[in-house]
């Protein structure tokens, strides 16, 4: 069986983490380079960076950022915001990334995501995918969250994938920052729907909540942030929190 995987993610608004909830209110949560640092030290198997307004303020994201951070860590790092073509991603896999993650530009571009596995191989393609539930139906958003589209999201899920991504991270903006849980059945659905692993993230606010969305949500990877930047919840003892009822980790 595959181990699965705790991912902190560092939201980053001018050069600092931030924390919101249900993608606004943001709070300033540390300085990125000592929080990678530190959740490499802890165990995190990976690190995800997301530079959250570089889409909207229709900038490039912070390489410099991203090569302090690849400096400090040795653990696997993706990095997301403001990528729009295949030299976004070689200046960022240049700086240290190992994965980048596209989401407003691929829903603009879905080309784009058949270039990019082209060019730079599946194992390194992201593709983010923020959703709310909307008049019955998961609807995904793009720029942080701001816009709705008309795309479904378990559709646009299974199309990225034959597009050539080579792994989904899926954030509900319902649950996002509210510490109530993972959106387990939109999980679930898209994990059995999909052949490549799926990171589930919005919602993560006690240890039970991470069994919850391995075992209910089939998820092969949780992401959260504001219960790790302060330090509500400590990676290695959630870590073998998570061995003990069952789930394997890298411990």
């Amino acid at each position: 069986m595959l181990t699965k995987r705790i991912i902190p993610c560092l939201d980053i608004k001018d050069g600092r983490t931030v924390k919101g909830t249900n993608f606004i209110n943001l709070r300033d949560a540390g300085d990125p380079v000592a929080l990678a640092a530190i959740y490499a030290e802890q165990g995190a198997d990976e690190l995800v960076f997301l530079d959250i307004t570089a889409t909207v303020d229709e900038r490039k994201t912070l390489i410099e950022l991203v090569r302090n951070v690849a400096h400090t860590i040795n653990i696997p790092f993706t990095v997301g915001g403001g990528i729009s073509s295949i030299a976004d991603v070689s200046a960022l896999l240049n700086a240290g990334a190992d994965k980048i993650s596209i989401n407003s530009s691929a829903v603009r571009n879905p080309d784009l995501v058949n270039e990019l596995a082209l060019e730079f191989g599946s194992q390194c393609i992201v593709v983010a995918i923020d959703t709310r539930y909307v008049n019955g139906e998961h609807i995904v958003h793009t720029h942080g969250g701001r816009r709705p589209t008309e795309l479904r999201t378990i559709a646009w899920a299974k199309e990225v994938e034959e597009r050539g991504s080579g792994e989904l991270l899926l954030t509900s903006m319902d649950t996002d920052g509210t510490k109530a849980g993972f959106a387990l059945d939109l999980t679930a659905q898209i994990s059995g729907a999909a052949n490549i692993p799926v990171i589930a993230s919005g919602g993560a606010g006690s240890m039970e909540h991470f069994v919850d969305v391995f075992t209910t949500g089939k998820a092969d990877a949780g992401l959260a942030a504001s219960i790790f930047h302060f330090k509500e919840i400590d990676i290695p003892v959630l870590k073998r929190y998570l061995k003990e009822q069952g789930v394997e980790m890298r411990l």
